[in-house]
């Protein structure tokens, strides 16, 4: 059985702090098996936060405050216009979260597909991308944590959002690439509020979300880039 839960769209958006406790006390829940695997889905007011690798100099060059936390990966932003997803899931042993990863990326290039999107994996780099071979620009970026079994953190797809923030940090910490949007990509506005059912149903159709199979890592604290 997988939950699925809109935490908060648009003006009821989920400040980032109260987001990660809602986080932090669903995962506590699903690892202690008081409740079902389930997916939060919400949006965040504005906001950097900065995985365990992020550089200084990737830092925004302002002094914007940013929110260091516990997932895989390097800097990036959220904020309005933005679908950020955290599926909290059990995942079996022996643990391949480089197979989670996947597979939370090709739940995304199916619904981006369903939209008319083009979108694909680049080798080498997690996350989604869109546009010209050598030439992509980034979508959605995925970074995770697992702790005890249980997944945390997640995905953010690129919907309505401006791309301005971006332009003061090195987001992920990639150099060589630029970000983008479904609405500059199909010319028109895309709401978060319309990924909600298109998302729920191809988690729903994926079997391999809760399934990933490969070489065991510790459980205590497993991370990968975002």
């Amino acid at each position: 059985m997988l939950d699925f839960v809109v935490a908060g769209l648009s003006a009821n958006s989920v400040p980032y702090v109260e987001g990660l406790e809602l986080q932090r006390a669903v995962h506590r829940s699903v690892v202690a098996c008081e409740r079902p695997d389930t997916v939060l889905l919400l949006e965040h007011p504005a906001v950097y936060t900065a995985g365990k690798r992020t550089l200084p100099e990737e830092r925004p060059v302002d002094d914007t405050p940013v929110i260091d936390v516990d997932r895989g990966g390097k800097i990036t932003w959220h904020g309005p216009g933005q679908l950020v997803g955290y599926p909290i899931l059990h995942l079996h042993e022996p643990v391949d979260v480089v197979g989670y990863v996947r597979s939370l990326e090709s739940i995304l290039i199916e619904v981006l597909i369903e939209f008319g999107i083009d979108a694909v994996r680049v080798a080498g780099r997690s996350g989604v991308w869109v546009g010209e071979a050598g030439h992509e620009d980034k979508i959605a970026a995925i970074g995770i944590r697992v702790a005890q079994g249980v997944t945390m953190h997640g995905f953010a797809l690129n919907c309505s959002n401006s791309l301005e923030a971006y332009s003061r940090i090195i987001a992920c910490g990639i150099r060589d690439a630029g970000v983008t949007t479904m609405s500059r990509v199909l010319g028109h506005t895309v709401d978060p509020s319309e990924l909600i059912d298109p998302i729920t149903a191809a988690f729903r159709r994926s079997a391999s979300v809760n399934l990933a199979n490969t070489t065991s890592a510790s459980l205590d604290n497993v991370r990968t880039n975002a």
